[in-house]
Parts: C-alpha cells; sequence; structure tokens
C-alpha cells in the first residue's frame, strides 16, 4: 500500500497547494534584534526591560492544515461487479495517496474508520511515521457492519472543534437526509469538507442485463427482476440522489465528487485538487 500511494503521487503532481492559513503561528521560536521595518506589535518589552536593546519575537509557524481523511468500511463498500477493485479498496488507496500528499507539504493529517459506527481515531500528525499509522490503520479494515453514516460524523462533529479540512469517501447508499444533516454538522462547526462518492460502474451506469437476482450485501434480502424493467427507475432516483448532494453541499461550500472505480486515480486527484482550488 506504501509503493501504491507512492506510485500514485510520484506520476501525477506534488507540491500542490496553498496554506489558508498564511502567517498563522503560535508557538515562541526565538528573538532576534529589531530591525526597522519589524512590526512593533512584535517587539517584547519584557526582554528590552531587562537589555535595553529591542527585540523582536519570531515564531514557527504551525503546520498548513489539519485534514481528517474519513473512510466508510461498511459492508456495501465490499462490492465488485468484476474483476478489480472493490469500492473499499480504491477508497483506500486513493485515501492513502491524498495522505501521502498531504504530508509530503507538511500538513496535519489523521483519520477516521467507520460503519454503524466509528471503528478506528487517528489524530492528524505531520510527522513521517504518521504515513506509516495511516497505512497501518487501512490495510486492516474490512467492509462488516451495515452503513449508518449519520451518526458517525455527529460523533466527529463533536469531538473534533479545531477548523479542519474533512474527505469523505463513502458509496452514500444510505438515507441521504440524515447523511447531509451530519455534514450540515461539520460544516457548522468552521470546518471544509470535500465529499467522495465512490460507486462501482455497475452502481453509475446500470449496464447489466437480462433476468437478475440483486442482493443487498448488508441486510441478505434478494430481489429478482429484470434489468431493462427497473433501469430507468433507478438510474433517475441515483440522479436525483447526487442531485440532492450536490445541491446541499453546495449551499454549505462543500464540494461533492463522483468517481468510479474505474476512474484512473490521476482524474480523481485531479477532482480534488480542483475542488480544494476552489476551498481557498
Amino acid at each position: 500500500m506504501d509503493l501504491k500511494a507512492r506510485f500514485i503521487i510520484e506520476g501525477f503532481l506534488a507540491g500542490l497547494h496553498a496554506s489558508p492559513f498564511h502567517g498563522f503561528s503560535v508557538e515562541f521560536s526565538e528573538h532576534r534584534k529589531y530591525v526597522p521595518g519589524d512590526d512593533p506589535a512584535l517587539i517584547d518589552y519584557h526582554a528590552w526591560a531587562r537589555t535595553d536593546k529591542y527585540y523582536v519575537r519570531r515564531f514557527q509557524a504551525e503546520t498548513n492544515l489539519s485534514c481528517y481523511l474519513l473512510v466508510d468500511t461498511s459492508a456495501s463498500m465490499s462490492y465488485a461487479s468484476r474483476p478489480g477493485m472493490t469500492k473499499l479498496e480504491y477508497a483506500i488507496c486513493l485515501s492513502a495517496a491524498l495522505g501521502y500528499l498531504m504530508l509530503r507539504q507538511q500538513d496535519s493529517v489523521g483519520m477516521v474508520t467507520f460503519d454503524d459506527r466509528i471503528r478506528a481515531f487517528v489524530p492528524p500528525r505531520s510527522t513521517r511515521g504518521q504515513l506509516n499509522n495511516l497505512l497501518a490503520l487501512l490495510a486492516r479494515p474490512t467492509a462488516g457492519a451495515p452503513t449508518d453514516l449519520a451518526p458517525a460524523l455527529h460523533q466527529v462533529a463533536r469531538r473534533i472543534r479545531k477548523r479542519s479540512l474533512f474527505i469523505l469517501f463513502s458509496d452514500l447508499l444510505d438515507d441521504a437526509p440524515a447523511t447531509l444533516d451530519a455534514l450540515a454538522h461539520l460544516a457548522f462547526g468552521g470546518h471544509d469538507i470535500i465529499v467522495f462518492q465512490v460507486l462501482d460502474p455497475a452502481e453509475s451506469n446500470f449496464d447489466l442485463e437480462g433476468p437478475l437476482q440483486l442482493r443487498d450485501p448488508e441486510t441478505g434480502e434478494v430481489v429478482t427482476t429484470e434489468a431493462r424493467a427497473v433501469r430507468h427507475d433507478y438510474l433517475q432516483q441515483l440522479a436525483d440522489m447526487q442531485q440532492q448532494y450536490r445541491q446541499t453541499l453546495e449551499r454549505l461550500k462543500a464540494d461533492f465528487v463522483t468517481v468510479e472505480t474505474s476512474t484512473p486515480f490521476d482524474r480523481a486527484l485531479v477532482s480534488y485538487l480542483l475542488n480544494r482550488r476552489k476551498r481557498f
């Protein structure tokens, strides 16, 4: 997975983003002598009282950004209609690549995995070893419990107060109004949000033919039908759901990116970077 993440990024673009917090820092670093043109507000008058010389305080800048990668590991993410990557495997590779990209930028990156509840929480750090922490977590999860996005997202919103960027990877095959309400909870906390809806090509296009037996991977419910009879209604409901997400997230000043598991990673990363550039 480490090699995959590095290959995706090294073969794409490195060094793309501007800090949203220019000049923001809180950690004192050292003194230096005052020179004309320095901000008088930075003069340390305690040092002046002791030495009768003017010194200004210098600060060590904080990391550019705190980012949380939110990865849906619910049972529906295990689906793949053809040989290749499941939705979970695709989301894992994309999140690992983005984590690698942001850590190279010295951003602070954390991760949350969840299904019907939060399964793992890695606080954000910008250290070299953080990539190993993220990869170790991503190497473990398997799609298991049913999807329940809203409670997990509400829990994240209550737990994390510092302004951050949240990148959600999910098929969003859950109650859309409840999920959007939870995303609004995050947005109202001052956080920035990008949502990746990861779908299998069969889910996006419904390019199935003939008699079908469809099984819900989370409930086990089986439906027997004929592809042509349900294709139009299915695609219309999917389009309506995606439009609901797109419009609501736009009002929240968040971004919505749809990707298929057949989408090359560079195209998905371009979507992310373009949306992030719009954010800042």
